[in-house]
């Protein structure tokens, strides 16, 4: 031990004694007293700032409202209004007024009981006003005591729009008595003033302009975007009247935002989606909507879900009335609710396929609003996009869960037709997903053509041609009547499925239909391009009798519905195969139909001798010459195109469903309401 202390007695003198003077370097020169030069003196205790009050949101605004830019701008004004939203929730105000002048001054006005004006416990020389104003973390808002549930929290909240605005004006009428006091760049200009007595008036007033300095020379509020705003807070409380104004002289003839409106919405959230879906085609008759109330406010939840036929969905989400546009774990909850009622309705319904259905597709068409009021919420980031409570997802689920399925079970004309609709919308992503799975597959491999595709020797698209025809004996015939060089023949097998009424497994384990979109390379769906189509013309040629038409309707379905590009362009046409051979000795001609025959014995044969007439009874029958030269040679073939006019095209489409549909009831109904009008049945 006493070696011990005599080393570090030895080691305690080399501290103590002047440090060894360093070497000179290779140029001969010393670089100092002391020990050598690490940079550390660049960085010393004087370097170090302690920036106080509302300094660091100055310094760094984006860590407050997300950047300098228009969007960060007006979440100045959400964070105003927020704070009288929050009065008004808790039954102490009933009313805000809001007003942006010419000169760019936002004015925000409510009832409320007015911010405490008494002077601070911990700061004996501050009000309670002034603290609330130039201190970040200060406020009434970090416990239940006097809010049950706020959006806004002062200090986070009002205090950055101080710091950020180039002025900014506060009065609160409390207790009959009137105060004020004035910043400047989060700086008061003096004490609070007491303005004196005051009747029929209370709550808070805050009125500022935003710092050029921060946002820039040109930044000014956008009238219509605080008018949406004001406006969405009074959907979000029934309970509140917003009175909007702003100086004419700020809106141009092309903005329809109105100088003055008063916004009061007692039905709340459903409204407020009526308004957003006007003029869109719905799914459903009835928006589903709810409010599950909670006493105290925490735990309240109010929905309004409708399903958008003709346009993309949104989902619209907000936490004691902020808005959460990054979603977060109250939309969870919804995403749940919804994805398991309408799964265990599939299922008493007796649809299997229901089990199929994911959360994606039933909101990925839905229109929808989501409000929950929860005490103390927990966001991620100081500008509160998205909601990290995780007890929200619980509350939002079990309160639209159980309504849902009482909304379901109650019309179930409606619930089926939205089932239908979203197990279409999850048959067409999982046909999209089969179809990314062949084009990886194809990507990497030579292109395999069917086995029945006589393709053509040409390889440009342009005056090319397919032939789709109906078994292999038609399909023999025009093998040997086509024209090589452009004219490619697909023989189909019978009667193709019906897509209208099949399943997408079915679909993608159909061979024929596989075949044919092979042969034509074009894709189907949203995979569909034009450029990679094979062929100019896609002819359906099949026998001129019932079963040819049948066997033409079902193909025509498909490509309506799979690759409803290929009819817009121009590529599809059906062909006009003769149905009667008409000749008298050396003369000969071909009908198409009963009127045309009549019309040809009466013009083209005379009464010398028999017109021997035979009725082909399907294309294989004629033989290869009678088939080119009625049916294939573009120089005396006729041509249909089949073509959807821009304004029928709801109509078509739902002339195919119910005729197509997997619904009896709706034939029935067709053949109902336009019987009168069929002639010459061939049945």
């Amino acid at each position: 031990m006493a070696a011990s202390r005599d080393l570090f007695a030895k080691l305690e003198k080399e501290l103590d004694a002047e440090p060894i003077a360093p070497k000179k370097s290779a140029r001969g020169k010393a670089k100092g007293k002391g020990r050598p030069d690490t940079g550390e003196g660049s960085y010393t205790a004087a370097d170090i700032e302690v920036l106080e009050g509302l300094e660091p949101v100055r310094r760094r605004p984006a860590m407050y409202i997300g950047g300098t830019d228009e969007k960060a701008l007006h979440h100045l004004f959400a964070e105003v209004i927020d704070n009288a939203m929050d009065e008004a929730v808790a039954g102490h105000a009933n009313w805000i007024d809001v007003n942006l002048d010419s000169q760019g001054w936002l004015t925000v006005i409510d009832n409320g009981r007015g911010i405490p004006v008494d002077q601070h416990p911990k700061y004996s020389d501050k009000s309670a006003l002034e603290v609330i104003m130039t201190t970040l973390h200060a406020g009434g808002k970090f416990d239940s005591k006097v809010y049950d549930t706020s959006g806004g929290l002062h200090g986070v909240g009002v205090s950055v729009v101080n710091a950020l605005s180039e002025k900014l004006e506060v009065e609160v009428a409390r207790a009959r008595q009137l105060y004020r006091q004035t910043y400047q760049r989060g700086q008061p200009d003096g004490p609070l003033e007491n303005l004196g007595e005051i009747k029929n008036r209370r709550g808070t007033k805050v009125r500022f302009l935003p710092d050029p300095d921060i946002f820039g020379a040109k930044a000014a509020f956008k009238p219509a975007r605080l008018f949406r705003m004001a406006r969405s807070k009074a959907y979000l409380f029934g309970g509140v009247e917003i009175r909007w104004s702003c100086d004419p002289a700020l809106l141009d003839d092309k903005d329809e935002t109105p100088p003055e409106a008063v916004f009061h919405f007692p039905g709340g959230l459903k409204d407020f989606l009526g308004t957003r879906i006007d003029g869109l085609v719905a799914v459903s008759n009835e928006i589903f909507s709810g409010k599950v109330e909670k006493k105290g406010g925490h735990g309240t939840v109010e929905w309004a879900v409708s399903w958008i036929a003709n346009a993309d969905g949104f989902l619209n989400s907000y936490c004691n009335t902020v808005p959460t546009p990054d979603g977060g774990t109250h939309e969870a909850g919804l995403r749940a609710a919804l994805t398991k009622g309408l799964r265990n309705y599939g299922e008493l319904a007796g649809n299997k396929r229901a089990g199929q259905i994911t959360a994606d597709d039933v909101l990925g068409t839905s229109a929808a609003m989501l409000s929950v009021f929860i005490r103390e919420p927990e966001f991620q980031g100081q500008t509160k996009d998205k909601l990290a409570t995780t007890e929200a997802s619980r509350i939002v689920e079990t309160a639209v869960r159980d309504a849902f399925e009482h909304w379901l079970t109650a019309s179930p004309n409606q619930a089926n037709k939205l089932l239908d609709w979203v197990i279409e919308r999850a048959e067409e992503r999982m046909r999209r997903r089969r179809e990314r799975e062949v084009n990886r597959k194809s990507a990497v491999r030579k292109l395999r053509l069917p086995g029945k595709l006589a393709d053509c020797s040409q390889n440009s698209a342009d005056g090319s041609e397919i032939f789709i025809v109906e078994g292999d004996s038609a399909g023999g015939s025009a093998k040997q009547a086509r024209n090589r060089s452009t004219q490619a023949v697909l023989p189909l097998r019978g009667k193709i499925l019906n897509v209208e009424s099949a399943t997408s497994a079915k679909k993608a384990d159909n061979q024929l239909l596989n075949d044919l979109t092979l042969a034509l390379g074009c894709g189907t769906g949203a995979n569909y391009r034009d450029e990679d189509l094979r062929y100019e013309k896609v002819i359906v040629m099949t026998d001129a009798d019932v079963d040819g038409a049948h066997i033409a309707s079902l193909l025509l379905t498909y490509f309506h519905r799979e690759m409803p590009e290929l009819i817009g362009n121009g590529h599809l046409y059906l062909a006009v195969p003769p149905l009667y051979r008409l000749a008298q000795g050396a003369k000969t001609f071909y009908a198409r139909d009963d009127a045309h025959k009549d019309q040809l014995l009466e013009a083209e044969f005379t009464g010398r001798g028999k017109v021997e007439i035979s009725r082909f009874k399907g294309l294989g029958e004629m033989l290869p010459r009678q088939l080119k030269e009625t049916t294939m040679d573009p120089t005396h073939r006729i041509l249909l195109r089949v073509e959807i006019a821009e304004d029928d095209r709801a109509g078509t489409s739902k002339a195919v469903q119910q005729l197509m549909g997997n619904k009896a009831e709706e034939r029935f109904r067709f053949i109902q309401e336009n019987a009168e009008f069929a002639k010459e049945l061939d049945i």
